[in-house]
């Protein structure tokens, strides 16, 4: 087994423009990873993503696009990174948020949101888990959610979204559990399961809080996170990376089919 197993190694991880999925590009960058990065962003907001992970260390760096909503898409995105580089490592943190009654939801936001948040990850691992498999290590690392192992009021398409990629993964890491050894590192499928975490995915939800109190952005952060989350904190998004490069790890080989929580206590409760 090699001393660093993720140096050299190569990344795809998806919606890596901005937020959690930078901060997990960013933690795999500083192990000397080649990173694919993927997002709906501006070209200054691409360069400005290229040139963050190069300073961290990224071996490369290198933007591949792909509308998740399309199967076609996807296979093309999945093809234009193994035409530069074999995907050691998946990250399928992509994802979008609509929160409504399921009375007012329409089909057309449930559709949008199965589409990227599980058909997407459904797409992306069963092209690249047989070659992972081939080769006797691979990392699939789903960034699900708390709503995932939990339900909350108004979220219905994103509760349904995330749940199926916990039992997606889970299907996944027991399909691939005896591929490759702990000597190669074998083939896992995990999900992280986030709450809050400080992120632009939350401005809405915070903008709603703060008019339903009248009051400004902190005390709206502070209700939802009394709300819901125990330690009153909210997440780095580069807590997140740290515990995906660990999962990425050789040593991490037995941890699999596994939706780990960080989210201060909220889903112990």
């Amino acid at each position: 087994m090699a001393a660093d197993r993720l140096a050299g190694s190569t990344a795809l991880i998806t919606g890596s423009t901005q937020g959690i999925g930078l901060a997990i590009a960013r933690a795999f960058a500083a192990r000397g990873a080649r990173i694919a990065i993927h997002g709906i962003a501006t070209s200054a907001q691409i360069d400005s993503a290229q040139a963050h992970l190069r300073a961290a260390g990224a071996r490369e760096v290198r933007y591949f696009e792909g509308d998740l909503r399309e199967p076609a898409a996807i296979e093309g995105l999945v093809t234009a990174v193994e035409a530069w580089s074999a995907i050691d490592i998946l990250v399928n943190n992509a994802g979008i948020q609509r929160t409504g009654s399921l009375e007012h939801l329409s089909r057309a936001t449930w559709d949008e949101i199965l589409l990227i948040n599980l058909t997407a990850p459904f797409e992306t691992m069963r092209r690249v888990l047989p070659t992972m498999a081939a080769r006797g290590y691979g990392r699939i690392i789903n960034i699900a959610s708390v709503h995932g192992l939990i339900a909350s009021v108004d979220k219905a398409p994103y509760v349904a979204s995330k749940s199926g990629l916990v039992g997606l993964s889970r299907v996944a890491a027991l399909e691939y559990a005896g591929a490759g050894s702990r000597e190669s590192g074998g083939v896992t499928v995990n999900c992280i399961c986030p709450g809050w975490t400080d992120t632009p995915l939350l401005e809405s939800q915070i903008a709603k809080r703060a008019a339903e109190l009248g009051s400004g952005t902190p005390a709206a952060m502070e209700a939802l996170l009394a709300e819901k989350q125990p330690t009153r904190r909210m997440s780095d998004p580069a807590e997140i990376g740290a515990l995906a490069v660990w999962l990425a790890e050789p040593i991490a080989h037995n941890v699999t089919g596994a939706a780990i929580p960080i989210d201060g206590g909220w889903t112990a409760q």
